[in-house]
């Protein structure tokens, strides 16, 4: 297990080796590696030898102890994962990207980093049953020197120089970055006759305005909204950088949310979703009275689908109760019929009881 770090100019950058033995008599589904660190800052990576519910190698990086972080911690980061090919390092397949890591996000990667028979055939992988996983990763000094000194009510770190946010910027804009236990946005089909339906969230970032980097589907909501709403953008201007894409980050999420997701999608895991994304959004001061009555309809959803399922419940009690009553009425017709049988058989044998003679039949009487 190797460890390098470096600072190079306002970035602390670190590449972690990790080196899997016995890979085929894994018993965990999903190991860990040892917690390495970058800077002040505590991560580790996370594989699925055998794939995150799909047939491809899933790989992440995470965030450790974040149960232990200020309720609003992000990190942002720039990191690459790569699987080392044993025979030939030139083959070795790596990919890139970037990430703002906060409470609900504290891991993000690759699902689908490589075919599963890839990665153990062939034994350049995987060879002698030992694998070799590499995480180059990169932050910004003013990010940690910022957490460490101004914690959960503090203001927003500086903003970051042309040549941070140049150094941090992901090598390949193709590459596929999911949280490994976030839920997918719900994107509604198409109907002839309305809008395009918006994509959703893939980790593409594009420009918001010049105030900065904001996720690619959230922007045509954002321009849609800050232009009836011009006081968005005026309360945030004052503010650094980093901290007005946090803020227009957490606005598109709601309202992505809202425009994504319909009454008949809403479950109670989504309903929990809005309210943890709208708590999120109201610490950074927008003026939201336009935007609450909708939010609170969709949290009412979740009130009726409460409702819903006692009705729900009852509706199947009584179905198998009604269930049962055709049961035991079945059995009584049978048992009526049962009876009707037994009366007759007893009336023949009491009839014929009558008009025996026992004395005769014993051989009483006989001389």
């Amino acid at each position: 297990m190797e460890n390098q770090q470096k600072v190079a100019g306002e970035l602390v950058t670190r590449l972690f080796t990790w080196t899997i033995e016995n890979v085929s008599k894994l018993i965990t589904r999903k190991p860990y590696s040892e917690v390495f660190l970058v800077g002040d800052w505590k991560w580790r990576i996370l594989v699925f030898p055998k794939g995150n519910n799909v047939r491809e190698l899933s790989l992440y990086l995470e965030v450790v102890d974040a149960s232990d972080l200020p309720s609003m911690w992000t990190r942002y980061a720039q990191f690459s994962l790569t699987v080392v090919n044993q025979l030939s390092r030139n083959m070795s397949i790596t990919k890139e990207t970037q990430h703002e890591f906060n409470a609900r996000e504290t891991d993000w990667g690759f699902t689908s980093f490589m075919p599963l028979n890839e990665f153990y055939d062939g034994g350049k992988f995987v060879r002698n049953d030992k694998c070799i996983i590499e995480a180059r990763v990169a932050v910004r000094k003013v990010d940690i020197k910022n957490f460490e000194d101004q914690g959960i009510d503090s203001s927003a770190p500086k903003e970051p120089s042309k040549q941070e946010d140049q150094a941090l910027k992901p090598s390949s804009v193709d590459s596929v970055q999911v949280p490994h236990s976030s839920a997918p946005f719900t994107t509604p089909k198409s109907e002839q006759g309305h809008e395009k339906v918006l994509s959703a969230p893939d980790g593409k970032l594009m420009d918001f305005r010049g105030l900065g980097k904001i996720e690619t589907a959230f922007v045509p909501l954002l321009e849609e909204v800050c232009s009836w709403h011009p006081s968005l953008i005026e309360c945030q201007k004052k503010r650094s950088r980093t901290y007005i894409e946090w803020a227009f980050t957490a606005l598109g999420r709601v309202l992505h949310f809202l425009k994504t997701t319909k009454v008949k999608d809403m479950t109670p895991d989504t309903s929990e979703r809005v309210q943890l994304l709208w708590e999120e959004l109201k610490t950074f001061k927008f003026d939201l009275g336009w935007l609450e009555p909708y939010v609170q309809s969709a949290l009412d959803v979740k009130k009726l689908m409460e409702r819903a399922g006692v009705v729900k419940t009852l509706r199947e009690d009584v179905d198998a109760l009604e269930m049962r009553v055709k049961r035991l009425r079945a059995r009584l017709a049978v048992a009526e019929v049962d009876l009707e049988v037994a009366k007759r058989d007893l009336a023949k044998v009491v009839e014929g009881f009558g008009e025996t003679d026992m004395n005769r039949e014993l051989g009483y009487g006989r001389h």
